[in-house]
C-alpha cells in the first residue's frame, strides 16, 4: 500500500463561534486520486484553505510528506510541493496564457541575482524547458491555441482550465483541485479527469473537491463525505454510494 502523503489529525477551524472544520482527521495516499464531497457550506473549501496555510488551524495538526505544515506560510507549503488550483481562478489578467503558466513554475534559476549574472546559459535553457512543458499542459487542456492571448480575454471555463494548468506547471507532489470540472461542458470535464488519471499514473497525487459526482466517482480511489465541518462517510466510491447516510446527508433524502 502506498504511504500516506497528507495526514490531517483532529483539525478544527472556527470563525467566531462557528466551526467550519470540526475535528477532521483524514489521509491522502501517494499516487492516488482522493475526493472530498458534501453539500454547500459543509467546510470543504475551508479545509483546503487550512491545508494550504491560508487559514491557521485552531486545533490539530497537518503533516505533508512527513513534515508538520500546520504553521507554515502558504509560500513555504507551496515550495514543499503541495499546490492548489483555486475554485475561483487567480490569474494575471494582463499577461498571456503562456506567461501565466511560466510564472507558476517552481525553482526559476533566473530569479537568483548570481545565477542571472554567471549562469545565464543554465537558466535560459531552463526557461526553454519550462515553455515546452507549459505548451504540453496547454495542449492537454485544449488551450494551446490561446497561448499568446491575454488571460483576461478567456471565458470562465477557460480560466478554470488555465488555473488547473498553472497548478500542474508547479510540478507538485500533491495537487489540490477545487471543482476542476465546474464551468466546462461534460465532454471536456471527462477529458480533464482522464488527464488527471494519466498524470496520476506518472506519479502525481490528487485531492479533489468536486460536485459533479459522476465524474469524480469514476476516477477516485477513495472519497470523503463532509457535512457541518465533519467527515461523516468515507470509503471507496462504490461503497460510499451504497451508504444510506451519504444520500441522507449529501442530498437531504
Amino acid at each position: 500500500m502506498e504511504e500516506e502523503l497528507l495526514k490531517i489529525r483532529e483539525v478544527s477551524k472556527h470563525f467566531g463561534g462557528v466551526y467550519a472544520v470540526n475535528g477532521v482527521s483524514l489521509g491522502v495516499r501517494s499516487g492516488s486520486i482522493w475526493g472530498l464531497v458534501g453539500p454547500n457550506g459543509s467546510g470543504k473549501t475551508t479545509l483546503f484553505n487550512t491545508i494550504l496555510g491560508l487559514h491557521r488551524p485552531d486545533e490539530g495538526a497537518i503533516y505533508f510528506n512527513g513534515t508538520c505544515i500546520s504553521h507554515l506560510a502558504p509560500h513555504q507549503i507551496y515550495a514543499l510541493g503541495l499546490v492548489s488550483a483555486f475554485q475561483i481562478p487567480r490569474l494575471f489578467q494582463g499577461l498571456s496564457v503562456l506567461d501565466n503558466m511560466l510564472v507558476a513554475a517552481r525553482g526559476h534559476q533566473g530569479d537568483s541575482f548570481l545565477n542571472s549574472l554567471f549562469l545565464r546559459g543554465d537558466w535560459q535553457k531552463q526557461e526553454v524547458e519550462f515553455a515546452d512543458r507549459a505548451m504540453e499542459i496547454l495542449e492537454l487542456l485544449e488551450l494551446d491555441r490561446l497561448a499568446l492571448s491575454p488571460a483576461g480575454e478567456l471565458s470562465g471555463g477557460q480560466r478554470k482550465l488555465l488555473e488547473i494548468g498553472r497548478g500542474l506547471m508547479a510540478s507538485p507532489t500533491l495537487l489540490l483541485l477545487d471543482e476542476p470540472a465546474a464551468g466546462v461542458n461534460p465532454k471536456l470535464g471527462r477529458r480533464i479527469f482522464e488527464g488527471i488519471e494519466n498524470l496520476r499514473r506518472e506519479g502525481l497525487s490528487f485531492f479533489i473537491i468536486e460536485h459533479r459526482l459522476e465524474l469524480l466517482f469514476d476516477f477516485a480511489h477513495w472519497v470523503y463525505v463532509m457535512d457541518k465541518g465533519k467527515i461523516v462517510v468515507q470509503g471507496e466510491p462504490q461503497d460510499v454510494v451504497r451508504n444510506p447516510e451519504f444520500y441522507q446527508i449529501y442530498f437531504g433524502e
